[in-house]
């Protein structure tokens, strides 16, 4: 089995389920590493509840791009679509 590589350090099991998504709707399988704590308090308090996002080593730079571009709001909805 090819090593992951951590990609994304999210706060608490609702973040990780967004970027998880995000990237598997790109194509990008991934795992989830971290505090159990995360599935019953959904919070983050001094690293209790992080959880980190792994995927494979050969998708790590897409995955990580992909991220950038989220970040930049590069896949933004426009106004239009939103119905407002």
């Amino acid at each position: 089995m090819e090593k992951s590589t951590c990609v994304y350090k999210a706060s608490g099991e609702v973040d990780a389920q967004q970027v998880r998504d995000f990237l598997e709707a790109n194509g990008i399988a991934c795992s989830f590493h971290g505090e159990s704590l995360r599935k019953t308090h959904g919070l983050t308090i001094d690293g209790l509840g992080l959880v980190e996002i792994h995927v494979q080593a050969a998708d790590a730079h897409r995955a990580r791009e992909l991220l950038a571009a989220a970040d930049r709001g590069d896949f933004s909805l426009d106004e239009d679509l939103l119905g407002e």
